[in-house]
Parts: C-alpha cells; structure tokens; sequence
C-alpha cells in the first residue's frame, strides 16, 4: 500500500479535461463520458474528485480552450489545482490538498496520455501514492505528423506498461471505467 502515513481515502484525479485539450482528441466523446460517469460514482460514494488544469501560452487563463470541457463541472466544493508543467504535482498545491484529504490512493483520468497524465502517473507513483490509470477514461491527440504513434497506440502502449509498474511499498496499475472500485483501487 501507499507509503505515506495515516492516508487511507481515494481520490479521483480529473488532470486536464479542458476544451483546447482534447478538442479533436483520440476517443473524445466516449472518454469524456467515462470520466463523467467517474466523476458523478465518486461524488456518490463520498470519494473526493480533485482537478487538474493546464496553463500555457495556448491554454491562456481564462480562455475558451483552458475552461473544462462543457460536459464536467466541477463543484464548488472541489478542489482545483491549476498547473504550468506536466506533472500535475510540480511547483503546484497538489500534495498539501491531497494531503488535506488524507488521501493516498489516486485514481487518474484525463488528458494528454503520452504529455501530462504519464508525468502525473510518474509523480504520483515516486511521492509514493498508490496510483491507478482508468485505461479508458485518458486520450491524447495525434501527433503521426512529428513521428509519434498513432493515438491509440500510445493509449494503448501506456495502458500496458502502467499495467505492470511496481514501486516498493507502492500500487499501481489499470483498470477499466466499469470496474472501478474506490474502496479497493490502489
């Protein structure tokens, strides 16, 4: 299990489902949905759902693309750490909200695979949370044209390795939208 101390809660960990994301993004609409249906399970057992949003010179503060996609709101109560770099834990008040809530275990969602949810993954699992990858709630736009794989295969790439990650005294893993347990995923 996790091995930070006395952090026994789940969160849902909702990283950059922003309109100029996953505008034309691998699976868009069916990924969205999934998270959605996420999002409204853990509000309904109690897990909290912390977001994730990205700023830069194309995601401008305030602008159409860096607003969440119409389809996720968040509520009120929700905390929502906005970010500069991949890794949703750098240089941001991830940890201390995280930290607020006692939590231990993610599970991670959202968007771009192969950019910003590995480096969260990777952040997660090194800060030393248990750290579970829904292997169809994440997308990534294509991105052939610089000689990267197709975008289902790097969703599918990522799902395979994430599957087999190990740290000592750490989880990690994939598992799908249907089977998402909170109590029980790492």
């Amino acid at each position: 299990m996790s091995t930070l101390t006395d952090r026994p809660h789940t969160a849902l960990l909702v990283v950059d489902v922003q309109n100029g994301v996953v505008a034309g993004a691998y699976r868009r609409d069916d990924v969205v949905a999934n998270v959605a249906d996420l999002v409204r399970r853990a509000r309904q057992e109690g897990v909290p759902v912390v977001w994730v949003q990205h700023s830069d010179a194309r995601l401008v503060r305030g602008g159409d693309d860096w607003r969440i996609v119409p389809e996720l709101v968040p509520a009120d109560a929700e905390p929502l750490v906005e970010k500069l770099y991949g890794d949703s834990f750098e240089d941001t008040e991830l940890e201390s909200v995280l930290a607020g809530l006692g939590v231990g275990r993610l599970v991670v969602v959202g968007a771009q695979t192969d950019a910003c949810v590995r480096s969260t993954l990777h952040g997660a699992l090194v800060r030393g949370y248990d750290t579970t990858l829904v292997a169809d709630a994440h997308t990534t736009q294509d991105r052939t044209q610089w000689g990267a794989p197709p975008p289902e295969q790097v969703v599918t790439h990522t799902n395979l390795y994430w599957t087999h990650q190990k740290a000592p005294g750490r989880t990690a893993g994939t598992v799908a939208t249907k089977d998402v347990d909170f109590a029980t995923t790492a």
